[in-house]
């Protein structure tokens, strides 16, 4: 028993040199089956044949990766934050790989090529790059024959309008849809003519991976031309991205090179690992392909077209621009050949996040712009834009946290006690960034819906309408919803946030709800301004646009705030009223408004004759143009109001919308003047008479009137 459980103490290390026995005589095999000198048995060969099997090889090492791992000691027991040292270490072994496959890469280049030559010979000799040309023609016949069957649909496409948002996404997603479709009839006239027969296993890898990787440079060209449109003059085509024509064919020539190269390259490496090669020979290839990558990204940096749109230029100058993206390429492909994978992808991330941000907002603008945001110039955001916008940026900073996260070797939905503290902050914040994106998408829904309704609400209805009085009453009560759902959206964020990183929100939720307290008693005024406000509101006292007065404070009202209203007096002067000392409103805004005028003719004027002609000058006013919408009743005269000192005191009286009445009174009077004036009615005007006898008399009067002056004076000398 003692034995049979040290057997199975071992049982992994077993394991492990058995697998390695296994690849050592596989490997002196195809070393053997070099030299022709001594035949191999069958048995020998099928057992070849079956080891260059790329699904025999994919069991292979994931038995060995699993003997790995089970002789590998627990979780807990590693060092999770590796020292200065260790990455030293770490790196030169690395190097050391790398020189140990450099030395190597010949025997290995011998060994694959062997394997290769054993495929082709049991193909009867035929090279797979022929095999590549062929169905690669074959896959150019049927794209070819489907450019032929679409002759109508790339009609319709070239006759497409791109006028309003709707049509620009229809013609988009034809677009789409048709390079879709033309690569995919290259793809099944290549790849799917090349399944239909039966290929060794080797050559089977080989074929389909390169022209997979073709299908993809293909489906990547095709899509920078749909984005790019880099004869878009020439076509009458719709540009997604807003950069001029030189740029757009720059750089979808250039992205499409890049996309090709990247994936010829991993279909490269994948092949290499079929036919036998080692990680670091495999590390080798990939880096010196890279260097391929790096070569095509500085050529394009350094021959881009100086303006790539119609933006400002940047302060720093193009040379200098390209310097600093041609360091930064060198800088990211040497972490990637020193092993530096977590200082690799922060690199990427920081640097391909913004831009990828920026390039989608532009692009979404662009293709979702009404023919509005034109005309006026002042854009115009929609739910649909924000949606699109916020959730393409939401998912791109996601799958940035999710590639960090992984590459940083961070669980995001996990938190053990073996975890340090900088490892758990790190998860925090990741998780309060996508917290913080999931209510910044939620609130920008609800900032633009209630921004396109005041948009709506701009324009002014028939005056005193119910519809008017309801686009009063939004306008009022509108802004204040939004800072109060700003207010909300911005607690729960943060809440959720501190929530994310650890921070127990249950007693900071009670201590703001004490210190809430307090300042209520120690801001009683404050308190008392909002919640008096609160009640203005809801009573719906006032609304923007309307003239009230309250005790010394009139004027228009023009906006709001939590505890004070911004009243504008008719003689421009602006008060800031406090909710709680408004007291009682006067709106002088509702409804209606009667207008009395009053008028004075001399004692023989023929009053019949002069309400008649009041009667006619307002029916006359009552069907002009300019003042029928806004005149509910007529001017018409009431009657002689009093006997005056110097005539008859004629009251008359209108009744007008509010604020309109000033216009046509001014009208009236100066229509009533001229009728009178033409009709023999005079205005009355205060005289003085003074009668008397001769001279004498009236002297002797004022004398009369001195002394009994004087004698009042004396009488009273204080």
């Amino acid at each position: 028993m003692p034995l049979l459980s040290k057997i199975r103490m071992f049982k992994p290390l077993l394991t492990a040199v058995a697998l390695a026995s296994v690849l050592l005589c596989a490997s002196i095999a195809v070393a053997q089956s070099v030299t022709p000198a001594s035949p191999q048995p069958e048995s020998v060969q099928r057992f070849i044949g079956m080891f260059s099997d790329p699904d025999v090889q994919r069991f292979l090492q994931q038995q060995s990766q699993a003997a790995k791992t089970a002789a590998e000691p627990p979780l807990e027991t590693r060092n999770a934050d590796p020292s200065f040292s260790e990455f030293t270490m770490r790196f030169r072994a690395h190097a050391s790989s790398l020189l140990g496959a450099i030395q190597s890469f010949p025997l290995e280049t011998m060994r694959g090529g062997a394997v290769l030559e054993r495929d082709i010979q049991a193909n009867g000799g035929t090279r797979p790059i022929f095999l590549v040309a062929a169905f690669v023609a074959v896959g150019l016949a049927a794209q070819w024959l489907f450019w032929w069957i679409s002759a109508g649909w790339r009609s319709w496409m070239a006759r497409a309008p791109f006028a309003t948002a709707r049509e620009r996404m229809i013609a988009l997603a034809a677009r789409l849809l048709w390079a879709a479709c033309y690569v995919l009839s290259f793809g099944l006239g290549s790849i799917g003519f090349f399944l239909m027969f039966q290929w060794p296993p080797v050559i089977r890898e080989m074929v389909v991976g390169y022209l997979f990787a073709i299908v993809i440079f293909r489906l990547a060209s095709a899509l920078f031309e749909v984005f790019l449109a880099p004869k878009a003059e020439e076509e009458n085509r719709f540009r997604v991205v807003p950069i001029t024509g030189d740029a757009a064919a720059h750089w979808a020539k250039r992205l499409g090179y890049l996309v090709g190269w990247y994936a010829f390259g991993w279909v490269t490496i994948r092949l290499l690992g079929t036919l036998g090669f080692s990680d670091p020979a495999r590390q080798l290839v990939a880096y010196c392909l890279g260097l391929v990558l790096l070569v095509i990204g500085i050529e394009a940096v350094w021959r881009r077209p100086s303006q790539l749109s119609a933006g400002q230029p940047s302060r720093i100058g193009l040379r200098a621009r390209n310097w600093l993206w041609t360091v930064y390429f060198a800088s990211v492909w040497l972490l990637w050949v020193m092993g530096a994978m977590k200082l690799f992808w922060i690199a990427v991330v920081c640097a391909a996040l913004p831009g990828a941000i920026a390039l989608t907002k532009a692009s979404v603008d662009n293709i979702l712009r009404s023919s509005e945001d034109e005309g006026d110039g002042h854009k115009r955001g929609t739910v649909v834009s924000v949606i699109v916008e916020r959730g393409i940026r939401a998912a791109l900073i996601v799958g940035a946290i999710v590639l960090l996260a992984d590459a940083l070797e961070v669980r995001l939905t996990q938190m053990t006690m073996q975890d340090s503290p900088l490892l758990r902050l790190v998860r925090g914040v990741l998780s309060a960034g996508i917290i913080l994106l999931i209510v910044d998408l939620a609130w920008s829904v609800v900032k633009v819906l209630i921004d396109r309704k005041l948009d709506d609400t701009e324009a002014v209805l028939e005056v005193g309408s119910e519809r008017e009085r309801r686009r009063t009453r939004l306008r009022t009560l509108l802004p204040i919803l939004r800072n109060f759902l700003m207010i909300l959206f911005v607690a729960i964020a943060i809440m959720m946030a501190l929530s994310s990183l650890g921070v127990e929100i249950g007693p900071l939720i009670a201590g703001a709800g004490v210190v809430g307290v307090a300042i209520g008693f120690g801001a009683q005024t404050v308190v008392k301004d909002v919640i008096s406000g609160m009640f203005y509101l809801l009573d719906d006292a006032f609304r923007i646009g309307e003239y009230i007065q309250s005790g010394s404070y009139k004027g228009t009202v023009e906006s709001f705030s939590l505890r004070s209203v911004k009243l504008r007096h008719h003689r421009g002067a602006v008060y800031i009223v406090p909710f709680s000392e408004l007291g009682a409103v006067q709106n002088m805004s509702r409804d209606w408004v009667i207008e009395k005028m009053t008028i004075t003719v001399t004692y023989d004027s023929d009053i019949e004759k002069a309400r008649k002609i009041i009667k006619k000058i307002g029916l006359e006013l009552f069907e002009d143009p300019e003042f029928k919408p806004t005149t509910l009743e007529p001017l018409k005269m009431q009657g002689i109001d009093s006997l005056g000192d110097s005539g008859l005191l004629l009251r008359m009286k209108v009744m007008t919308l509010p604020g309109q009445q000033f216009t046509l009174k001014r009208r009236a009077l100066r229509m009533i003047h001229q009728a009178f004036h033409e009709n023999g009615i005079k205005l009355a005007v205060p005289t003085v008479q003074v009668s008397g006898g001769t001279d004498d008399a009236v002297a002797a009067a004022a004398q009369q009137a001195l002394a009994t002056h004087n004698a009042a004076v004396a009488a009273n000398p204080a």
